[in-house]
């Protein structure tokens, strides 16, 4: 979308001044931002501060705006998309029971256009069962929630609560705003794998690797945004289902192949999860340290799973694999697309802090050739691959 218009509506809070800086990344990237500041709000950051970060006029009132004219109707329908950063649980409680006593709520409640909210909160309050009620309101009412980053608070709590940083909430919102209007893949049923897996070698111990699994479930998000009907196999992590999308929790990776298999027959499978190569066999009990000197682990190859889709009758029309490295990452992502048998391979150098962070930057290998994607949040890159299998598959 060229130019797109964003209401950016400010809650009270301590959160509230990253909306400045919000106000310009999102100018940055080329969006128009119109600033609506609750008298909460202002209590921490002013007026002026967000006119002259977004050159536009700061709304504070219904009774800033030519009523005659309707003007509350006018600003909730001029724009593309609503944002509310932060939404405090105040707001998120009004917003949920259809309240408008304020300019705010006002427009919300006259929109047709999308909403989305970011909730910045003490962790008591984010958790607390009225707040949880009206998050499940708000979604199931079709509202766009970005659920709080996990962090130490201004209060010396910790917990989830805090908003999240201005670039991630950012490439989010333009995110939202690329989303087709149209279910680019109304119909389809895809299949995803996301995370690490664990692979015991007594009751308390495992072997695992670093998958945060925040890219896979980002890229099952982003299908289900677009109609999709996802299939999510998940290994060990604590991330919360994306909305519309089915999850099958899993272990190892015998585990891993047996609900893909289950899964079977699907339009497309994405196998983002970092599945471990080996396991051992379990001890039963702890293996506890002797004198006689390190146990010895007999390693045992994992089944493959992206290979063995590949040569299943049951094939997938798209099959996309993923290939972490740590040198060569080109080289070595395009050899593994031919040896498996894949039609893309997304290679990313995982030397970083890829794994368990919020960015990336891959490489898209085709039949071809290879397209270096710039550097972007995880969320980014979902919507851009989303975009790219939705293409494909029409």
């Amino acid at each position: 979308m060229s130019d797109p218009h964003i209401l950016l509506i400010v809650g009270g809070g301590i959160a509230a001044y990253k909306a400045c800086d919000l106000v310009r990344t999102l100018r940055r990237a080329g969006a128009t931002v119109t600033c609506v500041l609750t008298d909460s709000g202002a209590r921490f950051v002013t007026a002026m501060t967000l006119a002259a970060l977004s050159e536009r006029p700061v709304h504070t009132s219904l009774w800033d705006l030519d009523e005659a004219e309707m003007g509350h109707i006018q600003l909730s329908r001029a724009a593309d998309l609503i944002v509310v950063v932060p939404a405090t649980a105040d707001l998120l409680a009004r917003m949920a029971a259809g309240l408008a006593n304020d300019l705010a709520t006002t427009l919300l409640l006259a929109t047709d256009k999308p909403v989305l909210v970011a909730p910045a909160m003490n962790v008591r309050m984010w958790l607390h069962p009225a707040t949880r009620r009206n998050i499940a309101t708000l979604r199931s009412d079709g509202i766009t929630v970005v659920d709080p980053d996990e962090g130490l608070m201004a209060c010396g709590e910790f917990g989830p609560g805090r908003l999240p940083d201005v670039e991630t909430l950012a490439n989010t919102i333009m995110a939202q705003l690329a989303k087709p209007t149209a279910k680019a893949l109304a119909g389809r049923h895809i299949l995803v794998t996301a995370g690490p897996t664990h692979e015991p070698i007594d009751p308390v111990r495992y072997i695992a690797n670093r998958s945060s699994g925040k890219q896979g479930f980002a890229i099952a998000a982003a299908l289900a945004a677009r109609g999709a009907r996802v299939t999510l196999v998940a290994g060990p992590v604590t991330l919360r289902t994306p909305p519309g999308v089915d999850r099958i929790d899993v272990e190892t990776a015998r585990q891993m192949a047996a609900a893909v298999d289950a899964a079977l027959p699907v339009d497309a499978a994405i196998l983002v999860a970092a599945v471990a190569d080996w396991h051992v066999a379990p001890a039963a009990q702890k293996i506890k340290k002797t004198r006689d000197g390190t146990p010895t682990l007999e390693l045992r190859e994992n089944p493959d799973i992206l290979a063995t889709l590949a040569a299943d009758p049951r094939r997938p029309g798209l099959l996309i694999g993923f290939a972490a490295e740590t040198e060569d990452v080109v080289a070595h992502a395009t050899a593994k697309r031919t040896r498996k048998a894949v039609d893309w391979i997304v290679a990313n150098d995982v030397s970083g802090d890829v794994m368990g962070g919020d960015r990336n930057r891959v490489h898209l290998i085709t039949a071809d050739g290879v397209e270096d994607w710039p550097a972007a949040s995880k969320t980014a890159v979902a919507d851009r691959l989303a975009d790219r299998i939705a293409e494909h598959l029409a």
